[in-house]
């Protein structure tokens, strides 16, 4: 289930589509409080400062017992005292126009009210920054007359659309407003953004929007998000298998940091990271040091930058910019590349994993065969890109069974290149991964899922491949660093159920 809240006008909460209620006032100023602290430990005394003005010795009681109703109300919130605080990290979410912190009283919320205006007017102007949509500036300048940035946007907007009158008309009107008002002179972008009309050569300058949509069915990995948000703006990698959903929280993260960065999101799918950096922000053919030129170009600025599907640390050689941020996925981890918090993931814990395919196929068709559902989840290992694909193909299929799909997937994954378009699409990111294995690789993998047991020791590698021991523990590290095995301790390694099922079927193809 997904939990989700607002602070922009009455404390709410949702789960999924269905509204919670929160309880009396005192008690959502609670939770109120410990959202705009999201992630932040709260002592019980930060806390009753914030939620009384002028506590009384009751408050540590009132405290407790409105701690307590929160977590009957929200028990996925996993809201927990511990050494005398609280902590909690949620998903928040601007869903309406009303004013921030609606009903709550307290000098702790006026000051906070304050700032989440500031930043829904900020997330406003952006937006009107991306769209240069000259009506919409108009409403905006008149609301708010004495703010110069819309008014500079405005003016190349009407500017862009050959009304060069109007548009210095605004700059007439604001010096005359400023003057009156404020007893100053227009600041230097609007004087800038004036001359330059003057002049004739007023153009907009590039500005990246370039991350892909959020996934609405997005599930879980709310460690690595916490732990990614910490680390930014600095350098975050993410790391594991294909079909793990690497780009899906690279995007996601993306998403939730990108008010932080007011100069774009750049997204680099191509081995030429610098030349793709470059282009974004408009230099069409660079050419001498990309590198040097892109840092000239960053400099001062706060770009977030996506590199996806990393293959070597030399693409990002000297790229490093103050400001901004990168966010890296990458099959292996790249130790060599400095001062990059590393995040490993694999498939989704068995709750989370459930909990998608609920996203994507009829609950009620789950329920009626869980114990079938669970089977298909965990020879998948419960990775998210083949999920979404099953849970497609059987909502496709409404009179289908989970316990028919589980028999075609044991029929179809040994029928190679004959198999069913769907049933490749669930292969797709391990078939990815084959095609970029050594054929002793491969040797190894088919050796591994032909035995009974998941786990296996380097001696027992090489008596069953025929290798010597040495090479075997060189191969069987090649393929952890790839994510195909797990290591466990030294020497000791597991194979997961979806390797298994696929490297299984390659040794039936080929001693058949």
């Amino acid at each position: 289930m997904s939990l989700r809240f607002s602070l922009m006008g009455p404390v709410r909460a949702w789960r999924d589509d269905e509204e919670i209620d929160l309880g009396p006032r005192q008690q959502r100023a609670v939770l109120a409080a410990l959202l705009l602290n999201n992630g932040i430990r709260l002592s019980n005394d930060q806390l009753i400062g914030m939620v009384w003005d002028d506590p009384t010795p009751s408050a540590v009681v009132a405290l407790r017992t409105y701690t307590y109703k929160i977590r009957k109300a929200l028990p996925e919130l996993d809201l927990r005292s511990k050494d005398g605080g609280y902590t909690v990290r949620a998903e928040l979410v601007d869903d309406c126009r009303g004013e921030p912190l609606e009903g709550l009283q307290g000098t702790y919320f006026e000051g906070q009210r304050v700032r989440l205006a500031e930043h829904r007017l900020k997330a406003r102007e952006e937006w009107l920054e991306r769209e240069l949509d000259v009506l919409e500036l108009q409403k905006h300048v008149a609301s708010y007359p004495l703010r110069e940035r819309p008014r500079a946007l405005l003016m190349h907007a009407l500017y862009r659309e050959g009304r060069q009158a109007e548009a210095l008309e605004l700059f007439h009107e604001a010096r005359t407003l400023m003057n009156e008002e404020l007893g100053l002179e227009p600041g230097p972008e609007l004087r800038e953004v004036h001359a330059r009309i003057l002049r004739g050569d007023l153009h907009l300058s590039r500005r990246p929007e370039q991350l892909p949509p959020d996934l609405a069915d997005f599930t879980g990995r709310r460690a690595e998000i916490a732990q990614a948000l910490d680390a930014l703006p600095g350098t975050v990698g993410i790391t594991g298998m294909h079909g793990s959903g690497k780009t899906v929280l690279a995007t996601r993260i993306g998403h939730l940091v990108r008010r932080r960065f007011p100069d774009g999101q750049i997204v680099v799918r191509s081995a030429d990271v610098a030349g793709e950096l470059l282009r974004a922000v408009g230099v069409e053919n660079p050419v001498g040091d990309k590198a040097a030129l892109w840092r000239e170009k960053a400099r001062g600025k706060r770009f977030l930058v996506v590199v996806d599907d990393v293959r070597d640390a030399a693409q990002l050689r000297d790229l490093h910019s103050p400001g901004t941020a990168m966010i890296l996925t990458s099959v292996r981890r790249l130790n060599e590349l400095p001062g990059v918090t590393w995040l490993k993931i694999a498939g989704l814990t068995p709750s989370e994993a459930a909990e998608l395919f609920r996203k994507v196929l009829d609950p009620a068709r789950i329920a009626a065969e869980q114990a079938e559902a669970d089977e298909v989840l965990d020879r998948v290992t419960h990775l998210p890109n083949p999920i979404r694909v099953l849970g497609g193909k059987l909502s496709g299929r409404p009179t289908w069974t989970l316990a028919m799909l589980l028999r075609q997937m044991e029929r179809e994954t040994v029928l190679g290149d004959a198999m069913p378009s769907d049933c490749r699409a669930v292969l797709a990111p391990i078939m990815k991964a084959d095609a970029q294995l050594t054929e002793e690789q491969r040797h190894v993998l088919r050796c591994f899922a032909r035995r009974e047991s998941d786990v296996i020791n380097v001696c027992e590698a090489a008596e069953m491949s025929g290798g010597e021991i040495a090479r075997i523990e060189v191969l069987l590290e090649s393929l952890a660093d790839v994510h195909l095995i797990e290591p466990l301790v030294l020497g000791r390694y597991r194979l997961p159920k979806y390797v298994q099922m696929y490297f299984g079927t390659r040794t039936l193809l080929t001693t058949s």
